[in-house]
């Protein structure tokens, strides 16, 4: 142990004089380099400077200033390199802070949505699991298992069940007389009579035939024009013809979900907030009559958004899939037209969206005029004397057969049928747009019933092309096109007949003046 003791301090003393060595011998390095080198440089000069003509004067001038500046350069590019490498270690100091800060900030960006999701996911309670951003799911209640009701037993749909009570003690039964069979033309006189004299509202038999059309054509209607021309009032007076008062729901420039149309299930009251839409959407599956929902002022908000539910069951063909989810899972005491928690949209329903367009509203798509069927009301009717006329006892069955019977009675010529064909390829050779297959599917459904109501099978195919076709020009570069607009007007003439397409010859001749 002495042994190794001794040999120890040995090993540390050599190591400290050999460390001391290398400072010493950098410290001497630099004191013979920076003092009795140049002084030794400066000695030399002195001993030979006294020899030098003229031209080693100039000499040593040039040789001294090129050598002050390239000493003056190694060491202003040493501070530059040294004070970069600083400012580069402090910025990668406060880039560190940054990332730090920024890893923090989205873990509480991510904590803040899923909280959000956890608190949509309790307003909603319809979808069963609620997707998070980070593709987490928010698990609700398991489908099919019952919810708990709230404590007294009540059921979850007050408003509904109310209704169900309502229709239980007076259920609606329409029994029609003869003098209720009437045509579709007969409708539509009744209701422009009906409307004039006891209500004081005038309308044209033409805006009726359209309208009485478009109900056979689509579940969705849109009344689009200046103000006081009526668009809410036609859906009223309809109410009222019918013995059924229309449901007018006021569109909040707020809605952007569905849950502002339908409402949504509490999970802490454990009730459901019912909506005046959904109440009265509900009322139409107890009754047997023509139902009119208005959706006033529709394009305040983003249709796409809270009506994206509705725009998507009614594409599709088995109208028993029509199904509105409500709740996520059944209960009970839920109203008895909610099955699974879900509402089976009728088909004695139509939904009728009036629409302004100014700097307050939201364009409506393609997406949604495709949809539905699109009149124009820019003009007033004016007065007339029409004797006075009692409202229309009707079934929404018998307004359906009466469609039906139309479909059997009229249709498309296939004169007619070629004329559009010929005119579908016009259009897209010249415009790039073409009709499709909803298109021409309105147009066998439309233009039968249209005829039915008094109308010509021209003008009903001439409302269909312009506000169906043409209405999508909108969207084209029309300033180069001006000659292809000539061209369609010329083709309309040639090929349906001088001045017979009245709406889309007034419809392109507008676009050439506004462009």
């Amino acid at each position: 142990m002495g042994e190794f003791s001794q040999y120890y301090v040995d090993f540390l003393w050599t190591l400290l004089q050999n460390i001391w060595g290398f400072i010493s011998s950098i410290g001497l390095a630099i004191y013979k380099f920076f003092i009795l080198d140049i002084g030794q440089y400066f000695t030399q000069l002195g001993a030979a400077i006294s020899s030098f003509d003229v031209l080693g004067w100039i000499c040593l001038v040039v040789i001294v200033a090129v050598n002050s500046t390239l000493v003056f350069f190694l060491c202003y590019r040493l501070f530059q390199l040294i004070r970069r490498y600083i400012a580069y270690r402090g910025k990668a100091v406060e880039k560190d802070k940054l990332v730090e800060e920024i890893a923090r900030l989205r873990e509480q960006a991510d904590q803040l949505v899923k909280e959000k999701g956890q608190i949509f996911a309790l307003k909603m309670g319809v979808d069963g699991a609620y997707q998070l951003p980070n593709g987490e799911e928010q698990p609700s209640q398991a489908a099919g298992e019952e919810q708990p009701v709230p404590a007294d037993g009540a059921s979850r749909f007050t408003k509904l069940i109310n209704l169900d009570e309502k229709y239980a003690r007076d259920p609606q039964v329409i029994y029609m007389a003869d003098s209720d069979m009437l045509t579709l033309e007969g409708v539509v006189k009744r209701f422009v009579n009906f409307a004039a004299s006891q209500l004081k509202l005038y309308y044209t038999e033409e805006t009726i035939r359209l309208w009485f059309a478009g109900l056979a054509t689509s579940k969705i209607m849109i009344l689009e024009g200046i103000s006081g021309t009526g668009k809410t009032s036609l859906p009223y007076a309809m109410g009222k013809f019918f013995n059924n008062d229309t449901a007018i729901i006021s569109v909040q420039p707020s809605w952007r979900d569905r849950a502002e149309l339908v409402g949504y299930f509490n999970e802490f009251t454990k009730k459901f907030n019912e909506t005046d839409f959904l109440a009265s959407l509900y009322e139409c599956t107890l009754r047997e009559d023509p139902n009119f929902i208005v959706l006033d002022e529709m394009n305040l908000a983003r249709i796409e958004y809270y009506f994206a539910d509705f725009l998507s069951i009614m594409e599709m063909p088995d109208v028993s899939e029509w199904r509105i989810d409500l709740i996520p899972s059944p209960a009970a005491s839920d109203p008895k037209n909610i099955v699974y928690g879900k509402l089976l949209v009728p088909q004695n329903v139509w939904f009728v969206g009036t629409a302004n367009n100014d700097d307050s509203t939201f364009t409506i798509t393609d997406k949604v005029y495709d949809r539905a069927v699109a009149i124009a009301l820019n003009e007033k009717a004016s007065f007339f004397d029409a004797p006075l006329t009692e409202s229309y006892n009707c079934s929404y069955s018998y307004l359906e057969q009466l469609f039906e019977r139309a479909h059997a009675d009229y249709s498309i010529s296939d004169v007619n049928e070629e004329k559009v064909k010929s005119l579908d390829g016009f259009i897209r050779d010249k415009f790039k747009i073409s009709f499709g297959n909803r298109i021409m599917k309105q147009l066998r459904l439309f233009v039968p019933v249209y005829m039915a109501c008094g109308g010509t099978e021209l003008a009903g195919i001439d409302f269909i092309i312009c506000t169906k076709i043409l209405r999508k020009f909108n969207s084209l570069n029309l300033p180069f096109l001006m000659k292809e607009l000539s061209d369609l007007l010329a083709f309309f003439d040639k090929t349906f007949g001088k001045g017979t397409m009245t709406k889309c010859i007034a419809y392109v001749k507008d676009l050439q003046k506004m462009n």
